[in-house]
């Protein structure tokens, strides 16, 4: 197996030899909950990809149509369909983040705003390998060391919309985590929220007893980090950040 030091320069393009990793688990509402346990399940580094594809025919009004609608002397009657030709093909930036909670009560995020993309050898112990800006097939990619698995309580994986265009529905977006062992996770964002901006995706929790319990959430939010934070009590403090920007405070 590839180094992930070697992966993570970004050298080649690699794959996984996880033979396990054929197999999969999808995380549902009606069986939401999947364990990691034993030793190869929860040594080495756990794997956590993001892909999406745009669902057929996301398209959204174009300012030019939106401003004459607004005008014409019609408003008041019933809307027709906007023609083909007066929509915007929609890119939706969807990034992949985690906020996290160590044993110790350290308590931060990993995520493209602001540069926040981790550490594996140093705390947090989460590595984001950077930002796809359009889903491309490889999607964005986190590593968790599994390592230093005493060392964490609880990992939020979740997605946001960078530009706050609330466009969940009109993606087809997957979590996928891949242990260095046994089936990998499969978790669909695939609700219709037309106002969300985020979403809580899934909770990784320590559990004691060499296990790590993954937990489906899917909570979309209309708000953002911030939002996501008060729902599930990380308690942290948040100012605005933009992408390439290194902020005091995680965002």
């Amino acid at each position: 197996m590839v180094s992930i030091w070697e992966y993570l320069r970004g050298d080649r393009s690699y794959t996984f030899d996880n033979p396990g990793a054929q197999h999969k688990v999808t995380l549902t509402k009606s069986a939401p909950q999947h364990a990691l346990t034993g030793s190869a399940a929860t040594t080495g580094y756990l794997y956590v990809n993001l892909h999406w594809t745009m669902r057929s025919g996301a398209t959204r009004p174009s300012t030019r149509d939106t401003v004459k609608r607004f005008f014409s002397p019609r408003i008041l009657s019933p809307l027709e369909p906007d023609s083909p030709g007066g929509n915007e093909q929609v890119n939706v930036d969807l990034d992949l983040a985690c906020m996290y909670e160590l044993s110790d009560g350290t308590r931060g995020v990993v995520q493209p705003l602001g540069e926040l993309f981790g550490d594996l050898r140093e705390p947090p112990y989460i590595k984001l390998s950077g930002d796809d800006q359009y889903g491309a097939p490889s999607g964005e990619t986190m590593y968790v060391n599994l390592e230093k698995k005493e060392k964490f309580k609880r990992l939020l994986i979740f997605v946001y919309i960078y530009d706050g265009t609330p466009a969940f529905e009109q993606t087809h977006a997957v979590i996928t985590i891949v242990p260095q062992s046994g089936p990998r996770i499969e978790i669909k964002l695939d609700e219709r929220a037309r106002a969300a901006r985020s979403c809580a995706v899934v909770l990784i929790e320590n559990a004691g007893d060499n296990q790590l319990m993954v937990r489906r959430e899917v909570r979309y939010v209309n708000g953002f980090q911030a939002d996501i934070d008060r729902l599930y009590g990380f308690g942290m403090q948040w100012q605005r950040g933009y992408k390439g920007q290194q902020p005091g405070r995680a965002d």
